[in-house]
């Protein structure tokens, strides 16, 4: 089954320049799976996987099948290749993302769980995903 690639983001104009040169492949949702997505992740040279992020109940990890990305978090930043694992345990308040300083494609696979009530908070910039909506962090919506 092939998996057509999504090249959109939920983010408001001015937060999406980053994600610009991601493809992302939800092979979970293709395959109707619900406790659980999967994704086969592009990123173009340049390109971001999500603005730097963090989610209150669900679980995320990557597994990097083809080159070398750049993981930032509050720890600093990371280079990750073939092989590598990174993982993101709900409401650790950690922010992260990956990003591709090559001029190589990067490859990987983003696992995921889908809890009943998820929210996520952006801590570089004034946006945060609360009842599945994105609004600033007075409250006020996008």
């Amino acid at each position: 089954m092939a998996v057509e690639a999504s090249l959109t983001t939920i983010y408001p104009e001015e937060f999406k320049p980053m994600c610009v040169g991601r493809e992302k492949r939800k092979i979970g949702d293709e395959l109707g799976l619900n406790n659980f997505g999967v994704n086969l992740v592009t990123l173009k040279s340049g390109a971001a996987s999500s603005q730097r992020h963090w989610h209150s109940h669900s679980d995320e990890f990557c597994y990097i099948l083809e080159g070398e990305v750049t993981l930032i978090t509050d720890s600093g930043e990371q280079i990750l290749g073939p092989g590598m694992v990174a993982g993101f345990p709900a409401n650790n308040g950690d922010g992260h993302h990956l990003v591709n300083k090559t001029d190589s494609d990067v490859v990987y696979l983003e696992v995921g769980d889908r809890p009943p009530k998820d929210d996520a908070d952006y801590p570089d910039i004034d946006m945060l995903l609360r009842d599945g909506k994105l609004v600033h962090r007075d409250g006020t919506p996008y």
